[in-house]
C-alpha cells in the first residue's frame, strides 16, 4: 500500500473506533473496540520513524495522529471513568466534573409532581486555547464553585483538574467538530452541577 491509501485507511479507522467506542460507553456493545484500535496504533508506529517527504501527506499524517490522540486519551478516560462507576459525559457534549452523590436516604413517598426545570446559567464562557484564557477558565470555575455551593455540594474540585478537563474538552471538540473556540455554560439538574459545551464556528 502507498501512504495516500494508508493514510484513508488510518483515516477510516479512526472513525469506526469513534462509533464503536460510542457503542460500548452506551451499552450497545459488551466489549471495548481492542482489536481496531491495535490495529490502528500499528499502522501509525509503522510512519512514525519514517521520513515523510511530501508535505501534504506529512501535514496529513500529523493531524490525523493527534486527533487518535486526543480521542484515545479521552476513551481511556471515560473507560476508568466506567469501571469506577463515574459519570464522565456523553459524547462530549456534556461533561461530569464530579463523582455521583450518594444515595438518598428513604423517605415517605410524596405526591408526585412534574420535575423542576433544571436551572441553567446563561452567561457563556468562550475558550479558544485554556493555556492562554486562563481568566475566562478562572471565572467560569469560581462560577462552579459558587453553584456548588448554592446546591450544597461538597467543593472538592481543585482549578488544576477543572482547567484541565476545560482543555481536554476544547481540544477533542475542535479536533472532531473543527471550529474557532468553544462556550461553556453550567447547568444544574437535580441537585447536580454540570458543564455544558457548544462549538462556536
Amino acid at each position: 500500500m502507498t501512504l495516500a491509501e494508508d493514510l484513508d485507511t488510518i483515516e477510516r479507522s479512526i472513525r469506526r473506533l469513534q462509533i464503536d467506542w460510542d457503542k460500548f460507553f452506551s451499552g450497545l456493545e459488551r466489549r471495548p473496540p481492542y482489536d481496531v484500535r491495535i490495529k490502528l496504533e500499528s499502522l501509525l508506529r509503522l510512519y512514525a520513524n519514517s521520513e515523510i517527504r511530501n508535505s501534504t501527506e506529512r501535514f496529513r499524517y500529523q493531524s490525523l495522529t493527534a486527533r487518535y490522540s486526543i480521542l484515545s486519551e479521552l476513551w481511556n478516560k471515560r473507560l476508568r471513568a466506567k469501571e469506577e462507576g463515574r459519570a464522565f459525559g456523553v459524547h462530549g457534549l456534556k461533561a461530569e466534573v464530579l463523582p455521583p452523590p450518594p444515595p438518598p436516604e428513604p423517605v415517605a413517598e410524596a405526591p408526585r409532581s412534574a420535575p423542576p426545570a433544571p436551572r441553567i446559567q446563561e452567561t457563556e464562557v468562550r475558550v479558544k486555547n485554556p493555556e492562554r484564557d486562563v481568566a475566562a477558565v478562572q471565572a467560569l470555575y469560581q462560577r462552579f464553585l459558587a453553584e456548588r455551593k448554592r446546591t450544597g455540594e461538597t467543593a472538592g474540585v481543585k482549578y488544576e483538574s477543572f482547567q484541565k478537563l476545560i482543555g481536554q474538552q476544547t481540544q477533542r471538540l475542535l479536533a472532531e467538530k473543527g471550529g474557532q473556540a468553544v462556550d461553556f455554560r453550567l447547568e444544574t439538574k437535580d441537585g447536580r452541577v454540570s458543564l455544558k459545551a457548544k462549538v462556536v464556528k
